[in-house]
């Protein structure tokens, strides 16, 4: 699949997801066949103003390169400077990302987010003063709508093409449903039928099948696969076995706590023990969900404030689950 000049392995992406898609989790998905990764949005006014905090975000890992970057904000010379000066010049991202979709009440106050959807006319000013500066290609994440009141996303999409977008992705719900309900994959084929450029789908793929449902009723480009990554990298390589007729495997207890073990060093090297102490907690949860004890385990988990007796807790339970099977 190509998006401007990007020529990239395969069609799955993983969605940029705040607190989840940090530099530890992206290398893992895309070792696990994932073709393009996103980094956790940012703040353009943020990296205007100089935020240490909000460049930690930025950094890249080999294991993941090149990689979209995601901004957010609603001031078009603000996001045209941020992109002239931080990523035009950096070689590890590959493609520009303009998230029109964020649903958190914080960002939707200040007009940020999916909030642009509602000021199309500032979502159009943004992309073209973006794109004009960009030396990458420039993409852009919104929704069905900002409500069921005010469902626009066929004409939001011409907009944004009309802009000079190289690419959009669709997530099927309007920003009043957050996450919540069942994503509307139909106007994600609505879309798909009267723009030229490509478009990615997203919301409730969380298997192959759903994946290959997607494609099959939308005809879109790209699957772009949040919460169905969360604790299973696996699913890219397994959307891409299921494309190519291959068969889909799925990973054993045993190769799930090998890949969270993998997981939390890499939140060591990159975070040191502090945050990884605390981030890893969430991960996990989603990588022990469904096995025997995880409850407990979590629990104990959660108590504690050493990092070696995580891993050594993580080890142990490795153990019993080879025993128990």
């Amino acid at each position: 699949m190509n998006i401007g000049n990007v020529s990239l392995k395969n069609n799955v992406f993983l969605a940029p997801m705040a607190g989840v898609t940090d530099i530890s989790f992206r290398g893992l998905c895309k070792n696990k066949g994932c073709s393009l990764v996103y980094t956790e949005m940012v703040s353009s006014k943020a990296l205007y103003y100089g935020s240490d905090n909000t460049e930690q975000l930025l950094r890249i890992s080999e294991e993941e390169k090149p990689v979209a970057v995601q901004m957010f904000g609603n001031d078009p010379k603000v996001m045209a400077e941020v992109t002239e000066k931080y990523f035009n010049e950096n070689k590890d991202i590959c493609i520009v990302d303009i998230n029109m979709g964020c649903p958190a009440p914080k960002i939707v106050k200040n007009g940020e987010g999916s909030a642009l959807m509602k000021e199309p006319k500032l979502a159009y000013e943004i992309v073209k003063a973006v794109k004009e500066v960009s030396n990458k290609p420039v993409t852009v994440k919104f929704r069905k709508g900002f409500d069921k009141d005010n469902i626009n996303d066929v004409y939001f999409a011409q907009l944004m093409e009309d802009a000079g977008v190289d690419a959009i992705a669709v997530h099927g719900r309007t920003r009043e449903q957050m996450y919540e309900g069942k994503a509307d994959w139909d106007i994600i084929r609505q879309v798909k039928e009267v723009v030229k450029i490509p478009v990615i789908g997203n919301g409730d793929v969380v298997t192959a099948d759903d994946a290959k449902r997607m494609i099959s009723m939308t005809n879109c480009d790209g699957i772009m696969i949040a919460r169905g990554s969360m604790g299973n990298p696996w699913i890219f390589k397994q959307v891409s076995d299921m494309m190519s007729g291959l068969e889909v495997k799925y990973p054993t207890a045993t190769e799930r706590i090998d890949m969270c073990l993998e997981h939390y060093n890499l939140a060591l090297k990159y975070d040191g023990e502090r945050k990884a102490l605390r981030e890893m907690r969430k991960h996990i949860a989603w990588y022990i969900k469904g096995l025997k004890s995880c409850t407990e385990i979590k629990n104990i988990i959660n108590t504690e404030t050493n990092v070696e007796s995580v891993l050594n807790i993580l080890k142990e339970y490795k153990n019993f689950l080879i025993k128990e099977d």
